[in-house]
């Protein structure tokens, strides 16, 4: 039986961000990537994340942004992206279970091949991402 309720609000949304982003932060191969860029900005990218997932998940629109441009020089590849897909499944599902968790993950998902695709874009060709 399951016990687990769907993503409700924002201290679901926090508690899904704070989870997963200190699944990152110890995760061997993406730890390393997140600390170099963000350093010692951790409490406010938890913060753009809560509003960004709030956005998305609650339609609580609290989040304005372009959420590719602070990822386009980022050195990154395919099994990067994997990775965060599967550390961000498995977050959700340890926590959520419902109709917004599928949506989550969906969207995670979704972000992080448009993302993979982009940055593959930039690096392959000539062209300089809009800033």
């Amino acid at each position: 039986m399951n016990t687990l309720k769907d993503i409700q609000n924002l201290n679901d949304i926090k508690l899904l961000v704070d989870t997963f982003y200190g699944r990152i932060r110890e995760d061997v191969m993406l730890k390393d990537i997140f600390n170099n860029v963000i350093q010692d900005r951790w409490p406010q990218h938890l913060e753009k994340m809560y509003r960004f997932w709030q956005t998305v998940l609650l339609d609580e629109r609290t989040y304005s942004g372009t959420p590719f441009v602070p990822h386009a020089k980022l050195p990154v590849e395919k099994e990067h992206f994997d990775q965060w897909v599967r550390l961000f499944n498995g977050t959700v599902n340890d926590l959520f279970a419902g109709e917004k968790a599928e949506r989550a993950k969906w969207q995670g998902e979704r972000m992080a091949e448009m993302f993979l695709m982009k940055i593959q874009y930039y690096k392959d060709g000539s062209s300089i991402p809009l800033i």
